[in-house]
């Protein structure tokens, strides 16, 4: 009857009135030098229309990991082929970076998917603001798939050599009312200017690493550990 969000929402709830000592339990089994992992909902109903994300994370703070968490959001890559998507997705991120005041990094998954011209362009503009307006310039807003290797790009609709800052949106567009809310949540996006992305592509190790090491760096996990510095046993009997 609640439907799957409503039942998800539902399920949080009894968790935060019933379950936090079974979670306590759970959580205590793990040592100080374990990674844990704590895969959150995706409905984002969670985290902008109900408080209870936050209030778990205060349960959790509580119980000694303060200094220990980072909150990791992702979205999909494939948004950056639109741009309104992907202004959506930036303003989650940043109810999201707001609503549970824990460092925080975004990622933008599976950009294998989309062409690594598309991400760089995409993540290379500066301003919201500039990016919707350069948007609105463009007779033909339909993507289209790139001959060489068949992945989405935008490289016709966002050109790196463009001058982001000489747009110029006739009257007629800035006055609909659907740009307009668009042009005001890109320019709280500009107020706020908290919202980047890292490029996560699974088929690439060095993307996968960089990921890792921001979002150890932000807890400072590892940094306790010992510097390893080559003078093991074989670096001593090769001496």
């Amino acid at each position: 009857e609640l439907g799957p969000n409503g039942a998800l929402v539902y399920c949080m709830e009894y968790l935060l009135q019933n379950g936090l000592s079974w979670l306590q339990e759970r959580l205590d089994e793990y040592t100080d030098d374990d990674y844990l992992l704590l895969d959150c909902p995706g409905q984002i109903e969670l985290y902008t229309h109900i408080p209870v994300m936050r209030q778990l994370i205060v349960m959790l703070r509580q119980w000694g990991y303060e200094a220990d968490m980072v909150g990791v959001f992702c979205v999909d890559a494939t948004f950056l082929t639109d741009t309104s998507k992907f202004i959506s997705g930036s303003l989650l991120s940043l109810t999201a970076m707001i609503a549970l005041e824990l460092p925080h990094v975004n990622i933008l998954t599976k950009c294998d998917l989309v062409s690594e011209e598309t991400v760089d362009t995409m993540l290379s503009v500066e301003s919201a603001t500039q990016l919707w307006d350069w948007e609105q310039l463009q007779d033909n807003r339909e993507t289209y798939i790139d001959r060489e290797d068949g992945k989405p790009s935008v490289t016709r609709l966002i050109k790196p050599a463009h001058d982001f800052s000489n747009t110029n949106i006739p009257t007629a567009t800035k006055n609909n009312k659907w740009t307009r809310l668009t042009s005001a949540i890109s320019s709280l996006l500009d107020d706020y200017t908290m919202v980047s992305f890292l490029p996560l592509n699974i088929t690439e190790p060095e993307s996968m690493d960089h990921v890792l090491t921001i979002v150890d760096h932000a807890i400072q996990f590892g940094e306790d550990q010992d510097v390893y510095t080559g003078d093991g046993p074989e670096q001593q009997e090769q001496e």
